[in-house]
């Protein structure tokens, strides 16, 4: 080959390879980014508030003694379940019991002087008939017999109350519930007019709780009920959960029975009281809880995952949405409070539009995306099988490849 031609060549080499190279540099188009969304659906949600309150009993009452004397016997365990009508306490019966047999000697008394007014007052009813007594006589035995009568009256009362005390001395259960420590103990005597309490009852089952909501939030809530915003339960739901101190559930609902007329003029606070089961005795009077109360229903509510929500520099809350064309731009919201996994929205979405809450990495403001439904996609993942065979053989290939 000559030297000109041999020129000529290498300069066509250098030409196709620079050519080469601009084309191999050449930038390649790449694809959308994938991103999930879920579409915003109108749906029923409840009202609900996590709320402080305090247990009270059902009932209370104090036992205490109708009649005076000493306390010769105590007939109960303390903190046991007493029934209505149960003998917890054992006054000396033996002063009731003289009472009540002088009572009854007084009445067989009146009730023979009784006899004979009335057998006086016949004889001279007919004496009088036959006029061989005068009216005067007559009146005056019929008087004693009414007299009598009445003295018979008065006696059969005394006796009655004899009877009273003598059954004072069993000092009963007023209601049926758990009773606490005995305040008393054998051989105390209690004086004439006495108050003092000889032990408490609680009824435990079912029991209350008091809880505590705010004036301007309970006046909200009832002008949503009325405007048709939220829609009211049906009676007797079991609308209120309790939250133990561990942050357990209770395992049994109760149902909110009235909220008072009277705001507390400190805290401005109103207290709505809750009935709820305690067939285990695990609430107690006295300790704290939070419910969990359902107030109202949003049947058309609009609600977001969690991790859909995005927070500006200053806190504000924002949303990914995918607008036409597959575009993303940032949107401002106004949150409400978390239900469940939910974060519910008061305003800036409506039905229709779809929100990015995975793969926020990769987008950025009017970028295209590839948007994927991100329930499907969780659906599809959690439902393959797990074949214990094909992950082996994936786990050896993997070794294989590291190896080579």
């Amino acid at each position: 080959m000559t030297w000109p031609a041999a020129v000529l060549l290498g300069a066509v080499l250098v030409s196709v390879s620079a050519c080469n190279q601009r084309q191999a540099a050449a930038p390649v188009p790449q694809a959308p980014p994938e991103v999930g969304v879920v579409t915003v659906a109108p749906q029923p949600i409840p009202y609900v508030r996590d709320l402080p309150g305090r247990v009270a009993p059902m009932r209370i009452a104090e036992v205490r003694s109708r009649v005076s004397g000493l306390v010769v016997k105590r007939l109960f365990e303390q903190g046991s379940t007493v029934k209505e009508g149960d003998v917890l306490y054992k006054i000396d019966p033996a002063p009731y019991e003289v009472d009540l047999m002088s009572a009854e000697a007084t009445l067989a008394n009146k009730e023979a002087a009784l006899v004979l007014a009335n057998q006086q007052a016949e004889r001279l009813e007919t004496l009088l008939a036959r006029n061989t007594a005068s009216q005067a006589q007559y009146d005056t035995a019929f008087a004693g017999k009414r007299q009598a009568e009445a003295e018979v009256a008065g006696a059969k009362a005394a006796r009655d109350r004899a009877k009273l005390n003598l059954s004072w001395t069993d000092v009963r259960a007023p209601i049926s519930g758990r009773i606490g420590r005995a305040l008393l103990t054998e051989g105390t005597l209690i004086e004439q007019g006495s108050t003092g309490v000889l032990a408490t009852i609680q009824q435990l089952d079912p029991i209350y709780v008091d809880i505590t909501q705010s004036v301007g939030e309970l006046n909200k809530l009832r002008r949503d009920l009325a405007s048709g915003e939220l829609s009211k339960l049906e009676n007797d739901t079991a609308n209120v959960h309790l939250i133990m101190d561990d942050g357990e559930l209770y395992p049994l609902a109760g149902r909110l029975l009235f909220s008072d007329v009277t705001a507390d003029p400190s805290t401005g606070q109103v207290t709505l009281r809750v009935l709820i089961p305690n067939p285990n005795d695990e609430l107690f009077p006295g300790m704290y809880v939070r419910a969990r109360i359902k107030q109202g229903i949003d049947s058309d509510a609009i609600a977001v995952p969690q991790q859909a929500i995005q927070r500006t520099a200053d806190g504000k809350p924002e949303v990914w949405v995918v607008k036409e064309g597959n575009k993303v731009a940032l949107q401002p919201v106004e949150v409400g409070p978390v239900v469940g996994q939910n974060w519910l929205i008061r305003d800036g979405l409506k039905a229709g539009e779809r929100i990015v809450v995975d793969g926020f990495q990769k987008i950025s403001a009017g970028i295209e995306v590839k948007p994927v439904d991100h329930t499907a996609a969780h659906e599809s993942e959690a439902g393959k099988p797990h074949d214990p065979d094909e992950a082996e053989s994936e786990g050896k290939r993997q070794a294989a490849s590291q190896v080579r």
